[in-house]
C-alpha cells in the first residue's frame, strides 16, 4: 500500500498539532498505534435505522464488511448517515433524496477515509448513496440489504406491494374479509430486507450491480440468507484493495456502464423510478443521459427476467436461478462488455462465468418475455419532455387507447372520490391525476398509481389508463403513464386537461396527446396560476428552489457535475 495514496494520511501526519490531536481521538477508540501504519481507512457507510426495515439488517451486515477489511489489513470506521424508509416517511422519500446523497458526500469528503463500503436497500437509499460516492468520487463500493423472504398466505407465495395491492383491492369490495387482511398483514413481510419483487429496491440494486459498483452477484441474495453476510465480508477484503489501486467511481460508473445499466433495466422489467435515478447519478457524473437514450435502449432490448410486477416469480426465485449475473450473460451482446468493474475485472468476464439454473424464471434472448425492454418513453402535446410506462405491466389491451379524462385536480381530490360508488367512469376513462411533481407535491411522490376506482372495481374492471406528473412505485401495476413533463405546477401542459376530454395514448408509436384544437392548451394555460409553495423556510424551500424537472434526473441544479461528458 503506497502511503502517497491514502488521503487519510493527510489527517493524521503533518506538522500541525491536529495531525497529532486526530491521532490521540483515534486512539481513544481503544486503537493501538499500528493502526497508522501505512493502514487504509475505510469508512462504512450505514443506512441503518430503525424507521427503515428494509435496512434493518444492515448492521450484521457492517459487521461483516468489518471482518473484511481487518482481513485485508485496513482499518473499518463505520458511521451514519440518514436512512429513507419508503412506507413511513411523508410526504414522500423522494424530498429526501438529495439531503441522503448530499449526507453521503459530504461525510465521505469531510472524513480521513481512503475508502468506502456503502451499505444500502430500501428505494431510494441505494441512488442516494450513489450520488453521493459519485461527487466525492473516494473508492467505493456498494453491499445492499438483500431482499426479503417472499409472503406466504394460505399457501399462496406473495410479493409485498405487488400482490398486498391486488389483495387489498379485493378488501376494498368486500371479498377478502377483515380477519383475512390481518393474517395477510402478519404473512406477506415476513423477514428483514427490501421489497421481494422486482420493485424500484432490487431494481436499484441489480442497476447497482450492472454499474459494477458491487461484486458480482450481490444484488439479489435474500437478506436472511448467510451468504449475504459471506458477500460483504468479500466486499470488505475488496475495498482496501481498490484504495490501493485508487480505484473511484469516476473510473466504474462511464457512459458505458450507465448504457449496460439501462439496457438491464430494461430486461429486468424494472421499475421506472430507475429512469429517474439512473439520469441523477449520471448529472452527478457530467454524463448527459436522457430520455432519448432510454427508449432507444428499450427497443433493442428484449424483456427476459419473469418477476413480479411484470412477470410470475419473486427476488428468491430470481437468486437461485442465478440473479443479475445470469442476465448479464443473456444479453451480453448488447452491453458494453469492457466496462470494468469494482472486483478489477470487465463486466464480460464476470458475466462469462454465470450460470442459469431457471430458465422460466431468467429467460434467454431467443425465448423473451417480450421483444422490447420494460419502459417506453412518450412524447406528446401532454408531455413535450417526455413520460414513461411501465410497459411489461400494462395491459395489453390498453396501450392503444382513446377515452374520455376523468381529472383530479390534487392527490386530496383524488382519495376523497376514488371510493364513490358513483363516480362517472367506465372502463374507457382516462383517470387523470394533477400536482404530483417534484414542485407540485411537492417532492415526487408514488401517487402516480391513482387506485381503480371502487364503482369500477365491483364491476370486475380491473385496469384502466391513468396518466399523471407523479411516479409510482416498482412494485405497481397496471396501465400508468408517469413522470409527464413538464409537471402542472410549473404550468406543463397537464395543468389544461379538464374532464371530458380525449386523450390518445398510443405506446408502440411512443405518443400521449390530448386532442383539442390547435392553441386550445396555450389557451387554457394562460390563466394558470401557480400553487402556493407548501415551504417557505429550511430543507422544503432549498428543495422547491433547486430541484429540477423528471426528465432531468429531479436532483438539484448545484449539485451536477460542471460538464457533460
Amino acid at each position: 500500500m503506497s502511503e502517497k495514496k491514502l488521503r487519510s494520511r493527510e489527517w493524521f501526519f503533518g506538522p500541525e498539532y491536529y495531525n497529532f490531536a486526530r491521532r490521540c481521538y483515534f486512539r481513544s477508540e481503544g486503537y493501538g498505534h499500528e493502526v497508522f501504519d501505512g493502514k487504509p481507512v475505510i469508512g462504512i457507510c450505514n443506512s441503518w435505522s430503525e424507521l427503515n426495515s428494509c435496512n434493518l439488517n444492515l448492521r450484521e451486515v457492517a459487521e461483516a464488511v468489518k471482518r473484511g477489511v481487518w482481513q485485508a489489513g485496513g482499518v473499518p470506521v463505520e458511521f451514519p448517515t440518514i436512512s429513507l424508509g419508503e412506507v413511513y416517511m411523508r410526504p414522500t422519500t423522494m424530498l429526501f433524496r438529495n439531503l441522503m446523497a448530499m449526507d453521503v458526500e459530504e461525510s465521505i469528503r469531510a472524513n480521513p477515509v481512503d475508502g468506502v463500503v456503502l451499505l444500502c436497500g430500501c428505494d431510494k437509499t441505494t441512488p442516494a448513496q450513489l450520488m453521493g460516492a459519485a461527487s466525492a468520487d473516494v473508492p467505493a463500493i456498494v453491499v445492499s440489504s438483500g431482499p426479503m423472504l417472499h409472503g406466504n398466505w394460505r399457501n399462496r407465495r406473495l410479493g409485498s406491494g405487488t400482490d398486498g395491492r391486488k389483495l387489498f383491492d379485493l378488501y376494498r369490495i368486500g371479498q377478502i374479509s377483515e380477519e383475512e387482511l390481518c393474517e395477510i398483514e402478519g404473512s406477506i413481510a415476513r423477514s428483514s430486507g427490501h421489497c421481494m419483487v422486482m420493485g424500484t429496491a432490487s431494481t436499484m440494486t441489480s442497476l447497482a450491480e450492472a454499474l459494477g459498483m458491487t461484486l458480482p452477484g450481490c444484488a439479489a441474495i435474500p437478506a436472511p440468507d448467510s451468504r449475504r453476510k459471506a458477500i460483504a465480508e468479500a466486499s470488505g477484503r475488496r475495498i482496501v484493495e481498490m484504495a490501493g489501486e485508487d480505484l473511484r467511481p469516476s473510473r466504474i460508473m462511464t457512459r458505458e456502464a450507465l448504457e449496460n445499466a439501462v439496457t438491464t433495466c430494461m430486461a429486468l422489467g424494472g421499475s421506472t423510478n430507475a429512469v429517474v435515478h439512473l439520469i441523477a447519478i449520471a448529472g452527478r457524473l457530467g454524463i448527459g443521459l436522457t430520455l432519448d437514450d432510454f427508449d432507444q435502449i428499450s427497443r433493442r432490448t428484449p424483456w427476459v427476467t419473469n418477476v413480479k410486477p411484470s412477470g410470475e416469480f419473486l427476488m428468491e426465485e430470481f437468486f437461485y436461478a442465478g440473479g443479475v449475473p445470469a442476465v448479464l450473460r443473456s444479453i451480453l451482446p448488447l452491453l458494453h462488455g469492457g466496462a470494468l468493474t469494482a472486483n478489477g475485472r470487465s463486466i464480460a468476464e464476470n458475466a462469462a462465468a454465470a450460470c442459469n439454473h431457471n430458465q422460466e424464471v431468467i429467460r434467454p434472448i431467443e425465448r423473451a418475455l417480450a421483444g422490447e425492454g420494460g419502459i417506453a418513453v412518450l412524447r406528446g402535446n401532454l408531455c413535450p419532455d417526455g413520460a414513461v410506462i411501465k410497459q411489461t405491466a400494462a395491459s395489453p389491451g390498453l396501450l392503444r387507447h382513446r377515452g374520455r379524462a376523468y381529472v383530479f385536480e390534487n392527490h386530496d381530490q383524488m382519495v376523497a372520490e376514488i371510493e364513490r360508488e358513483d363516480l362517472p367512469v367506465d372502463e374507457n376513462s382516462v383517470l387523470v391525476m394533477k400536482g404530483g411533481g417534484p414542485k407540485g407535491a411537492p417532492g415526487f411522490p408514488e401517487w402516480g398509481h391513482i387506485p381503480m376506482p371502487k364503482a369500477l372495481l365491483k364491476r370486475g374492471i380491473t385496469d384502466v389508463v391513468r396518466v399523471s406528473d407523479a411516479r409510482m412505485s416498482g412494485t405497481s401495476f397496471g396501465t400508468v403513464v408517469l413522470h409527464v413533463a413538464p409537471e402542472s405546477a410549473v404550468g406543463g401542459p397537464l395543468a389544461a386537461v379538464e374532464t371530458g376530454d380525449e386523450i390518445v395514448l398510443d405506446v408502440p408509436g411512443r405518443r400521449l396527446d390530448l386532442q383539442v384544437s390547435e392553441g386550445e392548451i396555450e389557451r387554457r394555460l394562460a390563466a394558470f396560476r401557480p400553487p402556493r409553495p407548501p415551504y417557505d423556510r429550511g430543507y422544503g424551500r432549498l428543495f422547491l428552489e433547486h430541484v429540477t424537472q423528471a426528465h432531468q434526473g429531479c436532483d438539484f441544479d448545484f449539485l451536477q457535475a460542471v460538464n457533460s461528458r
